[in-house]
């Protein structure tokens, strides 16, 4: 199991994603529901291929220090910890690279199996693939509404356009959404997305252009 994770890794550095635990776990919710019907839509783009405002304004909402940390924010982590302890509403310290190794290579839970082995998939695509490749995987395959993953697809669905021209505004409407997807859409968005999107692009504008390691 050791030697096939890191194979699995490695395969994967350099191959698309094309399908995750997850999209096989939403197929068969609809497949069983009466009423939902069987959507699964899902483009893999380059990330040359995706407007440089969906990947700043995905940063600037789920994890503004992405670039410098090395798969972990301890002090996010910490936060969420003594939040949890006293009793404040349920919160994580997950970052892009958690959220990219659990969907990936895991299952949805909470549990401490699945946390630990997010770890280890965290340590080791932060070995071996570095942030681009990390930001470029969790864009094309992190759920964006129900059957719709990856940052093309949701232009399409969307907004009518490929990934490549989205701009400031719809970026930000889209990142909005991630932490439930489900349950919210960018094109239709309600008072409480409106503000995430002001949020996000003022964070936007603080950060400033994301710029990879050469």
């Amino acid at each position: 199991m050791f030697v096939a994770s890191i194979v699995m890794v490695v395969l994967l550095s350099v191959f698309p994603v094309y399908f995750t635990p997850l999209m096989g776990i939403r197929t068969v919710e609809q497949v069983f529901s009466e009423d939902k019907d069987l959507v699964l839509k899902k483009d893999w783009e380059p990330i040359e291929k995706i407007s440089p405002h969906l990947y700043l304004a995905v940063i600037a909402s789920e994890d503004q220090k992405f670039l410098s940390h090395g798969g972990f924010d301890w002090e996010a982590i910490e936060s969420a910890f003594k939040g949890n302890k006293s009793g404040k509403q349920l919160k994580g310290g997950s970052t892009i690279s958690n959220q990219t190794a659990k969907n990936v290579f895991l299952w949805p839970g909470r549990n401490f199996v699945r946390k630990g082995l997010e770890a280890y998939f965290t340590v080791l695509i932060e070995l071996m693939w570095g942030k681009e490749r990390i930001l470029e995987v969790y864009l094309n395959v992190i759920e964006m509404g129900d059957g719709i993953y990856g940052a093309e697809a949701a232009a399409q669905y969307y907004f009518k356009k490929p990934a490549s021209d989205l701009n400031r505004q719809e970026a930000a409407l889209i990142a909005a959404v991630l932490p439930n997807p489900i349950r919210w859409r960018p094109d239709k968005p309600t008072d409480y997305i409106r503000k995430r999107q002001s949020w996000i692009l003022r964070n936007m504008r603080n950060l400033g252009e994301v710029k990879f390691e050469e």
